[in-house]
């Protein structure tokens, strides 16, 4: 049986490293393949080493990658991690990375929400928003500033969508493995009677489907669009990953797709994994 995947791109930045963080954790729950991907980028070699180190771009990517993959294994190995594996491969980062996934059957790509280059506060980077937008695989994307703990509350963004049934079934995975509660929450911009009746008729055909007692079921309302609604829910209920089902005429499509960078902005400070596959 082929084991889980997960791909972990990193361009040695803080953020690439917090990802590693998650990646490696998630990988001792589903016994994954960990695999440490790095794309040389010369401007980006120019930041991170002293003049004379960044002409060998690929020596240095080498020996970043096995200590990194040295610390993952003596730290993962021992709770279920099955294997902390190394690539390197030139090319254009985004197209490396999805023809990576693509073609290795990749099952998760965990990555950070920026690299050496994307120095806007609050703003997720061009790269990481390609690849949410392009990959065909889960991608679980690592805010700059927050650092792996045991997630105490998933939150789940719904819109009533069919496929939510088959999404919410991830979330509990990782819900039950971490023992953390499951919120599953609509935000509008107000509460109608259909809204009302679709919140109870989901809670209906959810809650026997997936039997996980620590489930809470939301509805919200908020004047503001629904990011903000559902950021400042997030805030108040104190949520510690957010996810959200990718797919038309969804949370996703109706939160990010227009203009990606800036509408994820308003998630900055917390890890969002985009369900791409149900």
């Amino acid at each position: 049986m082929r084991p889980f995947t997960i791909l972990c791109p990193t361009d040695f930045s803080e953020c690439s490293l917090n990802a590693i963080e998650y990646a490696s954790r998630l990988g001792e729950h589903y016994q994954a393949v960990l695999v440490l991907f790095h794309v040389p980028n010369r401007e980006d070699y120019k930041k991170l080493t002293s003049p004379g180190e960044s002409a060998d771009m690929h020596r240095f990517a080498t020996t970043k990658l096995n200590s990194l993959s040295e610390t993952v294994k003596a730290e993962s190995l021992k709770n279920g991690l099955k294997d902390c594996q190394t690539v390197i491969v030139e090319g254009k980062t985004v197209q490396t990375i999805l023809e990576f996934a693509d073609t290795h059957a990749v099952d998760l790509i965990v990555m950070g929400t920026e690299g050496v280059n994307d120095f806007k506060q609050n703003y997720i980077g061009t790269k990481t928003s390609k690849v949410v937008e392009q990959a065909g695989q889960d991608v679980f994307i690592i805010p700059r500033k927050v650092y792996f703990k045991h997630p105490r509350k998933l939150v789940f963004a719904t819109d009533y969508m069919e496929e939510d049934k088959l999404a919410i079934q991830k979330v509990v995975e990782m819900a039950r493995f971490f023992d953390s509660e499951v919120d599953i929450v609509h935000v509008g911009t107000k509460i109608r009677t259909i809204d009302k009746a679709l919140h109870q008729t989901m809670i209906n055909e959810i809650s026997p489907f997936i039997k996980y007692e620590k489930t809470n079921f939301i509805l919200k309302a908020y004047r503001d669009d629904p990011g903000l609604g559902l950021e400042s829910y997030l805030i108040s209920a104190k949520g510690d990953v957010l996810f959200t089902l990718s797919k038309k005429k969804s949370w996703f499509e109706s939160l990010f797709t227009k203009n990606l960078s800036r509408k994820m902005s308003y998630f900055i400070n917390k890890p969002l994994y985009v369900i791409k596959t149900v």
